[in-house]
């Protein structure tokens, strides 16, 4: 079998900006983000890709308040609003990839894999949710909404409003990774662990049931990636290369550096929380696990990280 890579597109592969949120947009953006990956494969790799699911989750969320308030439909339970976007971003993935195959005349085919991920019911996130979702909302409508769902937790958000917070527990095990694993083995593109992952508990009784919470996405493709020992992972961003002192006139890039090195510049605080850290840990952990080589690079620059002439390569 050829290589196994786990590619974890993010929110840049699927909306370029706020002009550009429609469906449609979103499709053509994927197809652009296919025609790189489709390189990749062409250049001897088996690929699984996972993606992010942020704005699209936040969409729904938004019906289903205005759909409540307009029309007293019920509203559509967060765990299911991540099941709904791995569906209808998988539909997406699956169709260009399947697409863009044909057009370079490979035997290939795309499979999407609805995809549950075990979390710790214990997990302190669980006891201190920060992960803000949906709509922004006024006191008054926050105490309203606090009274009708006990226990939601709404925050007020740097000024701009009333939010709801929810958990973001770490992510234990992919549920779904032999068949995942089987499918890439047997030469399928697999697209998998959509949003990070549905998050589900293992009851007493052995059996699983959905939880309201968000999965870090580049945290579970790590995840995946030791589990099924994938030869590399590949976060991409909106970067082509990692950069010590992002922004500033001493900015560095990153272009090859070891875990050791890796870890060293976390603890200098050169990367942002909720922006590049997430991503970098990510790395940091598939590389303690196991792992042999990762990479961070934007969708663009895919075929040319492959070959080592962009991106931040990472080695154990």
């Amino acid at each position: 079998m050829n290589a196994l890579a786990v590619v974890a597109i993010g929110g840049n592969s699927l909306i370029r900006d706020k002009a550009h949120e429609s469906v449609e947009d979103q499709y053509l953006a994927v197809v652009e983000t296919a025609k790189h990956i489709v390189g990749m494969i062409e250049q001897g790799y088996e690929v699984i890709i996972t993606h992010g699911n942020g704005p699209q989750v936040g969409f729904i969320l938004r019906r289903s308040e205005i759909a409540k308030d307009v029309a007293a439909m019920h509203q559509v339970p967060l765990v299911s609003c991540g099941a709904d976007t791995q569906g209808a971003i998988g539909y997406q993935i699956q169709q260009a990839m399947d697409n863009e195959f044909k057009k370079r005349g490979l035997n290939k085919s795309a499979v999407t894999i609805v995809t549950q991920v075990l979390v710790d019911e214990k997990d302190p996130a669980f006891q201190k949710p920060g992960k803000p979702i949906g709509s922004f909302y006024s006191k008054e409508q926050a105490e309203i909404i606090q009274q009708a769902n006990p226990t939601w937790v709404m925050v007020e958000d740097a000024g701009r409003g009333y939010r709801r917070v929810v958990a973001s527990p770490r992510p234990q095990e992919i549920v779904e990774k032999d068949v995942i694993s089987k499918l890439a083995h047997e030469g399928y593109c697999v697209v998998s662990v959509g949003g990070g992952g549905i998050p589900v508990f293992k009851r007493e009784d052995g059996l699983l049931q959905g939880v309201d919470a968000v999965i870090d996405k580049d945290f579970a493709s790590s995840l995946l990636a030791s589990q099924i020992k994938a030869d590399l992972l590949i976060i991409s961003t909106g970067v082509p290369t990692v950069y010590l002192n992002y922004g500033k006139p001493d900015e560095k890039a990153l272009d090859k550096v070891s875990l050791a090195e890796l870890k060293q510049y976390v603890t200098e605080n050169h990367f942002a929380p909720g922006s590049m850290l997430p991503k970098v840990q990510a790395v940091i952990d598939f590389l303690e696990n196991g792992g042999k080589k990762a990479i961070i690079t934007n969708p663009e620059s895919l075929e040319e990280a492959i070959a080592e002439k962009a991106g931040t390569h990472v080695y154990a």
